[in-house]
């Protein structure tokens, strides 16, 4: 992030109360361009200006605080447009023998006045600024867990990390203390230059000349540092995306010794930053180099003008004096307009790519109740696939393709299938992470569709392939889906997967935290397993549930899912057919339909692909035997 590092001005503060030498951080970009490029959620009420729209929305719920900020913004610009004129009252006091009892106190109360109103704002346009951005973080993060899983397992995570963590620091400074200074910095340059114009005119002509340079100059290569910051952006961006997949995928870097690779493809990226952030650092130094040397210029002038001036008795000594606080003061408001501008300009981007999270699409329940309720146990089949057809996408082809199936209220189902058979969409459709295009889901005999999310959810168990572990600790992951579950509850369930020995060999036992240095991969599973058993579920999801353990523990889960299978329904996607070899039935995909189906004998006698995956995982002996 590059700095732009500015003089001191005599006196003169921000409109947030800060010293007027602050960070400037520029991330603008092309306003039209790049919100179409990004798919920007544009709000309809300001079609013309959406990223000013946008930036409202956050602004909008803190306006009354944001008025109370630029009252007391402008309440110190007050003091600080006096303080020159009271001097003034002073010298001319000093030349006329008068008391100076009566200016000098007036200036101690701007002083004091002005110290405490901008103590006032700070404080509050800081807090406001804080809660803008817990505002948005906390939607963003609230839109996450509300969007369908698509939306997000489509997007790098890296990077929506990135919206909630930088892209709401940038957010800060637009949404809180800029549109004050904005307004607060044109009033003072504007009541700058009037009150210069009253003490002399000649004078005042003299320094908006070195104003009207110095507003070329920057016109001219703002743009040049809005391209490179916005390019920085963009590279810090792609760093992080990479990054972050890189460190998920630590294992397979290492033993692939690719190490060195991944690094210099990263470092490439923050290199890249760099170069772009160094571009701007150059030109940033460039122009306010020029600024300020054309600013310092202009005052060596203006008191050259104003010695002949005051020797011509056409200009008072007092009225030189106060003329030259306000030329040193006038770079006051001119920074604050410029810092502001761009800080404005870094907020809007920021605010666009915030407001992207808009547009992920959530998961919406549908009103309508469907229909009577069928209490469970109603009927024999729990779920029933009706001529159901999915895909990923209305140009996709189908992931599931006319499938048809009961599944009994109690049993265990296996489906089996080559890769990209549609094992796991079928998953995805009983858990609601997809919607069917066609056809229909029906639970207890209603259609998915009359249930909410959660209600479908609630009467699901599901065990991932991954098996990712939630932060925290081997408690906290046992009562992830039931929370409420008791300590007798949590070590029956270890029980019945042979994990209540590791358990009770840990120094902190459930409060161990649970890192992937703690526990395998196989425990790993395990816990996942117990997780999903904790209370009984209507429906146990297995995908792949023995594929990181040993013999012994395959054991245990086997016995666990024949246990679960008599009681309610388990159903398993397998690429070990040794998992489901037991399974009261037998699901065979291929392309996204289900081509056979029946017992392990049965498909063994009569399916030619069923044959081939038992042959190709070589079980065909130890079945026989």
């Amino acid at each position: 992030m590059s700095r732009i590092l500015l003089h001191p001005t005599a006196g003169y503060h921000r409109a947030d109360g800060r010293p007027d030498a602050a960070v400037g951080f520029i991330i603008p970009a092309d306003v039209q361009g790049s919100a179409q490029r990004q798919n920007v959620y544009m709000s309809p009420e300001s079609p013309r200006y959406p990223r000013l729209a946008i930036l409202w929305s956050f602004i909008r719920p803190h306006s009354k605080t944001l008025v109370l900020g630029l009252v007391l913004a402008l309440a110190t610009t007050a003091t600080m447009l006096a303080t020159p004129m009271v001097t003034k009252w002073v010298l001319d006091s000093v030349a006329a023998s008068e008391s100076l009892v009566e200016p000098i106190l007036v200036l101690i109360g701007l002083l004091l006045v002005g110290s405490a109103v901008g103590l006032w704002q700070w404080i509050l346009l800081g807090t406001l600024a804080e809660t803008v951005v817990l505002d948005a973080r906390e939607s963003m993060v609230k839109r996450f867990f509300r969007a369908k899983v698509a939306e997000l397992t489509g997007r790098p995570t890296g990077e929506l990390v990135t919206r909630v963590t930088s892209d709401t620091v940038l957010l800060r400074e637009a949404a809180s203390s800029s549109a004050v200074s904005l307004v607060n910095g044109t009033i003072a340059l504007i009541g700058t230059l009037v009150l210069m114009g009253v003490l002399d005119l000649v004078l005042l002509g003299t320094t908006l000349a070195s104003i009207v340079v110095v507003g070329i100059l920057f016109a001219l290569l703002m743009p040049r540092i809005a391209k490179a910051e916005e390019q920085a952006q963009e590279s810090i961006g792609n760093l992080g995306g990479v990054l972050e997949g890189a460190l998920r995928a630590i294992r397979t870097v290492k033993a692939s010794r690719a190490e060195e690779r991944q690094t210099e493809r990263i470092v490439s990226d923050a290199r890249e930053s760099a170069a772009h952030s160094v571009r701007a650092i150059k030109t940033q130094a460039f122009a306010w180099t020029i600024a300020w040397g054309g600013i310092q210029l202009a005052i060596i002038v203006v008191l050259g003008v104003g010695a002949w001036r005051v020797g011509l008795g056409v200009l008072e000594v007092s009225s030189l004096i106060a003329f030259l606080l306000y030329a040193f003061q006038i770079m006051g408001p001119i920074t604050e307009l410029t810092q502001n501008v761009t800080a404005l300009q870094s907020g809007l981007a920021a605010a666009a790519r915030i407001r992207q999270i808009q547009s992920l699409e959530l998961e919406v329940d549908n009103d309508d109740d469907g229909g009577a309720t069928l209490g469970g146990g109603a009927t024999d089949t729990v779920i029933e696939f009706r001529d159901v057809h999915a895909a990923y996408g209305p140009d996709a082809p189908p992931a599931v393709d006319g499938v048809s199936v009961r599944i009994p209220r109690r049993g265990h189902t296996a489906v089996v299938g080559p890769s990209g058979a549609g094992k796991t969409t079928l998953f995805s459709l009983l858990l609601r992470f997809i919607e069917p295009q066609e056809g229909e889901i029906l639970l207890d005999g209603r259609p998915y569709s009359s249930y909410t999310h959660r209600e479908v959810r609630g009467r699901l168990a599901y065990v991932e392939q991954e098996t990712p572990i939630v932060p925290g600790s081997i408690r906290d992951n046992l009562l992830f889906t039931h929370p409420d579950a008791s300590e007798e509850e949590i070590w029956d369930t270890l029980r019945e997967v042979r994990l209540d020995e590791k358990v009770l060999s840990l120094p902190e036992g459930l409060d161990t935290p649970l890192s992937s240095t703690s526990v395998s991969g196989g425990q790993r599973q395990r816990i996942a397993l117990a997780r999903a058993v904790l209370r009984t579920p209507d429906v146990l999801l297995l995908d792949e549930a023995t594929a990181q353990v040993d013999g012994l523990t395959e054991a245990a889960i086997h016995d666990c899912i024949r246990s679960r299978a008599a009681t309610g329904a388990v159903l398993t996607i397998a690429h070990r057919l040794s998992t489901v070899i037991d399974a009261d039935t037998i699901l065979v995909m291929e392309a996204g339909r289900i081509r056979a189906r029946g017992t392990h004998e049965e498909l063994l006698a009569t399916d030619e692909l069923y044959r081939q995956l038992v042959e190709a995982l070589r079980i065909v002996e130890t079945v026989s035997g």
